[in-house]
């Protein structure tokens, strides 16, 4: 400790205060004369009265001269509580010699109970108005309340000050700061120290060092006007003296020292606002980014239900197909992007609120029925309404594919059975009983018997038609009015001939007994003619018959049918020999007997040409049916390769999606490295997914060709389009969400200091205590790693409640688990510091002056111009009983960054 009293006496005669701390080293070189040189007297009472009064003018008073102006203790009293922001007690208003002193008295008690020890000195010798006493106080004030603060780097306070001047005036040329006298004569060291820190102030480039004189009224004037730094020195008295007052130099000095290091605390508090204001515009601008985006994909969604819910049937199996070709337009071109929308949501939601708790900000609530689990919900209702209207098309085209199938075998089997009722009637009504010969009742009769046989043959026919047309009526066929018109027609000619049939036999009944000779040969013709013919039409209506399959098999059973239908051809050959035969007999017979033959075969009208046109026709039907179903197997082969082609890759895709589904969540627990490497490996292995995706689109190229080609199962694979869609969309967004919980982790990292090795630590206590990598822990599981990290939280009342405490920090809905990213944002908080409100508020506290209150215009020359307007568009007015107009409250503006009430 300095011995200030020793130094004191060579200062002042022996009558010193002795300050109690090593405030100013004194140098071992000083000579006893110079130290009551009266230059320096001169020079300490400018200095020192300018000093006071740079303090006394807060007060609205000043000193004229120092050795008389304190004698009464008033002013030097005020002085101190000016200095201190203490108050001292009440002064003694007489004017008589023990008032004076009184008052002194209570100034050095009070001095002294700031830690400075003064020896030999008493009130009196300031009240008598001695200088040097005097001149000794003051500098101890000074000491005390100017210079003993400041330290660099833990020196003392003359050294701290001095390290402080060599710092800022480094860069300067002709300036070397080694001390306070010399190294301030020319005045160039005060003018680096204005410039430094206000550059538009001062030239320097234009100083000369041979100009003392001119470059310390250059820095005294620049102080005064633009620092309010009053001028404590004279250029002259300070050029003039070989060795200027180390006293009077210092104490000038830490006015600029105090000055800077005052608008250094203003821009540090300033920065410190700008840096939390743009934390919350960004949040702002994030929070707007979100709700915008959540009501856009919200929008699409309820635009796009009603269309995927809409179940109009069409009529065509055309129109259906179109309506196929949307939905599949909508699935390649329309919802992809809107996929990737919702992850991105998603992503920006965690993002935002990882962004919020790391500044100590409230949690973002969206608007009502735009949260996460909302969007959520309306996509799963889209997802469910997308596969219902998948599943609803095909079902219509199969339905509307059988409905044609349907209708065209009704057009064709009404139409040949419209062909054979052809004349019918007519002949049916015709009287040529009447004048018939009993020969010719005979053959009438015969004729009548087989057309009762052909009648009953076409029974089948017509109920065939009559069930075509009621299934068509089941499956809601578009034209019904013409298919019921059609079949009712037929249905009523069908009545018309079994009555007209029944008529007709009783007629030929009654003439029966008339008739006697029946030409056996002529009727055995007509009844095998009959049934060949029969034969032979239904032969070649199951010929042109059209047919719809679906598999191979199906295709390959008709086949076969057909084979065996060619294989019965040599019998039927046979039979139509047969007929032709009896036909020749009868011939023969009449030309052996010389039988006039009167024309026809009474009892048929199937002549030998019919048969044998009828069977050419069957011969040239043959080869086109073995063309359709051999063409028709082509297809089903073809059909057959698409689902195995598909199925391969499908069989393949699936388990692969699969795999890469539990690789990512093996990653994310196994990851060694910085978290940049987790980050780049992450995003190389989602890279090479998306390499994939040709994959993916190979295969909806072959499932577009299977519905194309109207396939609608596939036994080879349990694997759907909609399977690997669903799947793949899953894969890419939970690396997606991997990657955004890895850049969370370095955003935490970054924002609360966190080291690389600290988060390496974290993670693996977490994953040592994650047994089965699900990625959260239970209760016991979490309290096992707080052990394991130094936490007291054993089974006792405090670590009870220290448990309690930190669960509601990490699982505050009480679900049981805690996750990986609430455990590392519990231990950032735990382990970093963060900016808080009430730093916040001390900030502004330091901008506007130490006010409760801050106005526009100190808004706006502290801060930058948006930053600055933000704060003026937020901030309520000031209610406080110091209030101005205009003032505005800072406070509550700052507890309202961090979600807190101004209490």
């Amino acid at each position: 400790m300095v011995d200030y009293h020793s130094a004191g006496q060579h200062l002042y005669g022996g009558n010193a205060p002795v300050p109690d701390g090593d405030y100013m080293a004194q140098e071992d070189d000083w000579d006893r004369d110079l130290l009551l040189d009266p230059a320096w007297e001169k020079q300490q009472r400018k200095t020192f009265a300018a000093w006071c009064n740079s303090h006394l003018r807060k007060a609205d008073t000043q000193i004229e001269n120092i050795d008389e102006d304190f004698r009464d203790g008033l002013k030097l009293m005020l002085l101190l509580e000016v200095i201190s922001g203490d108050r001292l007690p009440k002064p003694e208003r007489g004017k008589m010699r023990v008032h004076k002193i009184n008052n002194v008295n209570k100034a050095l008690n009070f001095i002294a109970s700031k830690g400075v020890k003064l020896v030999s000195i008493g009130a009196e010798e300031i009240v008598d108005g001695n200088t040097k006493m005097t001149l000794g106080m003051i500098w101890t004030i000074i000491l005390r309340f100017a210079i003993q603060d400041i330290s660099v780097e833990e020196t003392s306070a003359k050294e701290g000050l001095l390290l402080w001047c060599q710092r800022k005036t480094a860069p300067y040329k002709n300036v070397n700061v080694q001390n306070f006298h010399i190294s301030w004569k020319d005045g160039l060291a005060f003018n680096a120290l204005i410039h430094r820190h206000r550059p538009e102030l001062i030239e320097y480039n234009n100083l000369r060092k041979d100009d003392p004189v001119t470059n310390l009224n250059n820095a005294f004037e620049v102080a005064e006007k633009y620092l309010d730094i009053p001028k404590m020195l004279d250029a002259e008295d300070i050029v003039n003296s070989a060795r200027p007052d180390e006293k009077a130099i210092m104490t000038y000095v830490s006015s600029f020292y105090h000055a800077f290091s005052g608008a250094q605390k203003a821009k540090t508090a300033a920065n410190r606002i700008c840096k939390v204001l743009a934390i919350n515009q960004e949040n702002e601008h994030l929070m707007e980014d979100y709700e915008k985006l959540a009501s856009d994909l919200l929008e699409w969604i309820k635009r796009t239900i009603p269309w995927l819910e809409d179940r109009s049937p069409q009529k065509t199996i055309q129109e259906m197909q179109q309506k196929l070709e949307d939905f599949r337009d909508y699935r390649r071109v329309h919802k992809p992007p809107k996929v990737q929308e919702k992850c991105q949501l998603e992503i920006n939601f965690n993002t935002l609120q990882t962004k919020l708790r790391l500044s100590n900000r409230p949690a973002f609530m969206p608007s009502e029925g735009k949260m996460v689990s909302d969007i959520n919900n309306r996509w799963q209702h889209l997802e469910q309404a997308e596969k219902g209207y998948e599943e609803w098309l095909l079902n219509e085209i199969r339905r509307l594919e059988r409905l044609d199938h349907l209708a065209e075998k009704f057009r064709q089997k009404a139409s040949i059975h419209e062909a054979w009722t052809e004349g019918k009637e007519t002949m049916l009504k015709q009287k040529d009983y009447e004048t018939a010969t009993l020969s010719d009742i005979k053959a009438l009769i015969r004729k009548h018997e087989a057309f009762e046989s052909d009648l009953a043959a076409h029974q089948d026919r017509v109920e065939q038609i009559a069930a075509i047309a009621q299934e068509l009526n089941e499956l809601d066929y578009y034209d019904l009015p013409s298919v019921n018109a059609w079949c009712q027609k037929i249905c009523d000619q069908w009545d018309v001939l079994d009555s007209l049939t029944h008529s007709r036999r009783k007629a030929l009944e009654k003439t029966e007994k008339q008739l006697e000779t029946i030409d056996k040969l002529h009727l055995e013709y007509a009844k095998r003619a009959a049934s060949f013919n029969n034969w032979m039409e239904s032969a070649m209506e199951d010929l042109q018959d059209m047919f719809i399959v679906h598999t191979i098999e199906e295709i390959e059973g008709l086949i076969t049918a057909h084979d065996q239908f060619k294989s019965t051809l040599p019998d039927a050959d046979k039979e139509r020999e047969a007929i032709l035969g009896i036909q020749q007999e009868v011939q023969r017979i009449a030309d052996f007997n010389c039988i006039k033959l009167s024309g026809n075969n009474p009892y048929t009208s199937i002549t030998p040409q019919i048969i044998n046109s009828k069977w050419e026709q069957v011969q040239q039907l043959i080869p086109k049916r073995d063309h359709a179903l051999l063409d028709e197997q082509s297809k089903q082969q073809s059909n057959e390769h698409l689902r195995w082609q598909f199925a391969s890759q499908a069989n393949f895709m699936g388990p692969w999606i699969q795999t890469k589904m539990e690789e990512i969540g093996r990653i994310s627990i196994e990851m060694h490295g910085t978290l940049e490497d987790q980050l780049n490996q992450l995003k190389q292995y989602e890279q090479s997914i998306v390499d994939y995706k040709p994959n993916l689109d190979l295969l909806e190229q072959q499932h577009q060709l299977i519905q194309e080609a109207l396939i609608f199962d596939n036994k080879h694979t349990n694997y759907t389009m909609e399977h690997i869609r669903v799947g793949w969309e899953q894969l890419l967004t939970t690396i997606a969400r991997t990657i955004n919980e890895v850049e969370n982790q370095i955003l935490t990292r970054d924002a609360k200091g966190i080291s690389q090795e600290q988060m390496q630590e974290f993670r693996a206590s977490f994953n040592h205590f994650d047994k089965d990598h699900g990625g959260a822990l239970g209760l016991e599981e979490f309290k096992a790693c707080l052990i394991s990290l130094g936490y007291d939280v054993e089974n006792d009342q405090q670590g009870d409640a220290e448990f309690n405490r930190i669960m509601s920090v990490v699982d505050p809905n009480s679900s049981g688990i805690v996750t990986f990213q609430a455990f590392i944002d519990f231990m950032s908080h735990e382990t970093t510091d963060t900016d808080t409100a009430d730093q916040v508020i001390a900030s502004f506290k330091v901008l506007a002056g130490d006010k409760n209150y801050i106005t526009a215009e100190e808004l706006r020359r502290e801060l930058p111009p948006d930053q600055a307007e933000y704060c003026l568009a937020r901030m309520a007015p000031y209610q406080g009983p110091d209030a101005v107009p205009g003032a505005l409250d800072y406070k509550s503006f700052s507890t309202a960054l961090y979600g807190e009430s101004d209490v």
